[in-house]
Parts: structure tokens; sequence; C-alpha cells
């Protein structure tokens, strides 16, 4: 019998060292590198990153535990927006710690939850099975405050050529903001699509954009009476966003 304690107190203390180092080492990738890649299984079966998903924009999603209050809300919040994700040529892709019974459990239970008047919904986009810990190492998103194999909530913006494009990560305390990821992601597209052209804060779809400096056409388009170029001082240098050029395109 006190052999059997001894083992299993053992085998607890290498799970917890494991953890321990894992948290120690872990790194985030960073902008404009390649994102992480892995395999799966998930509530749509099983799924290769990025592979899977071709020249579309691809967001993942980490959430902390299923069956949880914040990580249900906002799933549902994705949810009922996941077609506007869809007509800008984006996956969404959630990811957890749990294993798939406990995912396919969740999802269904979430599937008959009438929020906030919304309606019950279908939840399309995948919840990928992340019992290892293994995806969530590659990104640097296990949590280093609980120490229990949670992630933190982590998000990473991920372009058609996949790389990554931007990330934030809230604590497990926080939900996210679905309008601040639409937002972000029609930015991210925007900026892809258009080269030369940064944003200004608090840009939303229509807003002006800027301009790092003035080209020679930008210098003879100031000359006109109704310049597309303005600015206030020499470093801030907007251009008139018009109608038309408000469309958001997947480079070839």
């Amino acid at each position: 019998m006190r052999k059997l304690i001894l083992i299993a107190g053992l085998m607890f203390l290498s799970v917890n060292i494991s953890m321990a180092q894992k948290l120690g080492n872990q790194r985030i990738p960073l902008i404009g590198t390649l994102a992480p890649s892995f395999k799966s299984q998930s509530t749509n079966g099983p799924v290769s990153f990025p592979e899977d998903f071709g020249k579309k924009w691809k967001i993942l999603f980490a959430h902390p535990r299923d069956f949880t209050p914040v990580c249900s809300s906002e799933i549902l919040e994705l949810a009922y927006r996941q077609d506007e994700f869809s007509q800008l040529n984006t996956q969404l892709i959630v990811i957890s710690v749990d294993k798939l019974v406990s995912h396919q459990n969740w999802k269904t239970d979430l599937e008959q939850i009438d929020y906030k008047g919304h309606g019950k919904v279908k939840i399309n986009f995948p919840l990928v099975v992340d019992s290892s810990f293994a995806i969530c190492d590659s990104y640097g998103m296990l949590d280093t405050k609980s120490g229990r194999g949670k992630s933190v909530r982590g998000v990473f913006f991920v372009n058609p050529e996949n790389e990554i494009s931007a990330f934030y990560f809230y604590p497990n305390e926080v939900g996210r903001n679905t309008d601040e990821i639409l937002r972000t992601l029609k930015a991210l597209q925007t900026s892809y699509t258009r080269e030369g052209v940064v944003l200004p804060a608090n840009w939303q779809p229509g807003d002006d954009v800027m301009i790092p400096f003035l080209t020679v056409e930008d210098k003879e388009e100031l000359k006109k009476a109704d310049p597309g170029v303005y600015y206030i001082n020499w470093y801030m240098i907007y251009k008139k966003e018009k109608q038309e050029s408000n469309q958001l395109f997947i480079k070839e």
C-alpha cells in the first residue's frame, strides 16, 4: 500500500514538474512569423491547421475550460456572428484543453440556450481538442497564474499566408469583445490588401486612413481644390477614404 502511495505521489510530482517546465519555457510566436501548425480532433472531425483552411484568414481562440461561464458566453457571441466572419473569408477555430467528449457535450448544451433573447444557434466552427496542452504550449498560451493546466484567453489572427498578423491575451476573469475582434480583423484585412496604408487609433471601416509620408503623386493631389489627401502636420498625413475603396479582398 505504501508503495502504491509513493508511486502515485511521484507521478503527481512528475506531472507538476513537467507543467512547471512548460510554463517556464513557453514562447509566444511573434507577428510576421508562421503560425505553428497542429493536428487534432474537434467537434467538426479531424483538423489539420493551417492546411485545412486554405487562403482564408484564421482566428484562433483559446478557452480555459469547457462548461465555464465566461467561455460559454464568448462561444455563443461568436456563434451569433459567425456569418459575419464567414463573409470576411475568415475561419473561427476554438481551442480548449478538455477532451473531445466534453467539447461535444458542451457544444450540444450551448446550442440549446437562448442567450440574451437571440434564440438558439448552431455552432458551425470547430472546438479543437488540446488535452495534451501541445497547441497552447506552441502559442505561449498556458496560464502561468493558475498552474492547473489551463490556457489564457488567447486570440491569434492568421493571414492567408499563414503568418501571425496580430494577437492579444485576456485574463481568465474577463471575456473578449466580439466587436473589437471584428474591428481588428477588418483593419488587418485593409492593411493587408492596401500597400502603404496605415490605420489611426479607433479606426473603423469607412474612416479615413493614414499614409507614412507624401509621395510625388500625393504632393500633386494637394494642389487640387478638393484634394484626397490632407495632413495635421508633417508626420500625421491622412488620405480620404472613398466608398468604393472600402472593399476587403484576398491577395492571390
